[in-house]
């Protein structure tokens, strides 16, 4: 069930490490469009190109020209609405693919007390649906069949280009950029199959995207990121990207041996160790709680949790 806006009020952003363009999704006024955040509030995009680009995915999908043109629309610094007039989205409405990998920082697998403990020759894969997925600042929902909801901080890619059999040392130019996520779980949902995580995985509204994509030629990705988690405050995952045990370009590379990744499709590439229902006592999240993930050089995803209606 989907759950209430926060009475229009709106989650801080971290500026630390803007640069001229940080593109997302937003609802205003009754409506959907894409912009670009800036110090000064959200541009329009979607109202300043004429009608060029109808979302983020098609201006991701037309690649150095639609940033390019997003780059000049967004130029002036000076924003169309304050961020209090707006509502963040997911910042790819519709990909066509999300893709989730599972257990991909080390020590994680010594989590899972049935699991094996020496390094797989695969990782685990599976989907999430897209309304299983709230923007910055929006709620996500604690569901009412259980009271083991859970947090998972994860950096994840923005797929820019179509690629089928990409060579490792080509996956770069795959990536358009990358932002954050919190992928909500659901841990007894998660057991409810063998062979599979989808149901734990899939509630509506329980997992997070954004606050927005930093493009790949400001931010590198081959560069060490340092990702965090945080609960009230309190940091609950910290750990880097170097240290996963299948990089960026090895999972595009991997992923892209099966299907044909499009521009828009998204990538959660892992949570380090951390999550509350792993620590001793478990701490499950509740309604009140606020779940921060962080990467400095692209800011902090944060959402409340509330009760399913």
């Amino acid at each position: 069930m989907r759950a209430k806006p926060l009475d229009r009020r709106v989650f801080p952003v971290s500026f630390a490490a803007m640069s001229t363009f940080r593109l997302t999704s937003f609802r205003t006024h009754g409506r959907n469009s894409f912009g670009a955040v800036i110090d000064a509030g959200m541009v329009d995009l979607g109202g300043r190109l004429g009608g060029r680009y109808r979302s983020a995915l098609e201006l991701i999908a037309a690649g150095e020209q639609g940033l390019k043109d997003a780059r000049a629309a967004a130029g002036t610094r000076f924003a169309d609405y304050r961020l209090e007039e707006i509502e963040f989205l997911p910042p790819v409405l519709g990909p066509e693919k999300i893709i989730c990998v599972g257990i991909n920082y080390p020590e994680r697998a010594e989590e899972y007390k049935d699991a094996p403990r020496q390094k797989p020759n695969y990782p685990n894969l599976f989907v999430r649906f897209p309304d299983s997925l709230v923007g910055h600042g929006q709620p996500v929902v604690k569901p009412k069949v259980s009271d083991k909801f859970d947090y998972e901080g994860e950096i994840v890619m923005v797929i820019g280009r179509e690629g089928r059999n990409v060579p490792r040392e080509n996956a770069r130019e795959m990536i358009w950029g990358l932002t954050l996520g919190n992928e909500g779980s659901v841990r007894d949902w998660l057991r409810h199959g063998s062979l599979n995580v989808t149901q734990g995985k899939n509630f509506d509204h329980s997992g997070s995207l954004g606050p927005w994509i930093v493009p790949a030629n400001e931010l590198n990705p081959t560069l060490p990121l340092h990702l965090m988690t945080r609960v009230n405050g309190q940091v609950r995952q910290d750990d880097w990207t170097e240290r996963l045990t299948w990089n960026f370009a090895w999972l595009i590379s991997y992923i892209t041996q099966f299907t044909t990744l499009k521009p828009g499709d998204v990538i959660f590439t892992g949570t380090p160790v951390g999550a509350g229902g792993h620590q001793t006592p478990p701490q499950w999240l509740k309604q009140g709680d606020v779940v921060e993930v962080e990467v400095p050089e692209i800011g902090i995803l944060r959402n409340p949790v509330v009760n399913e209606i």
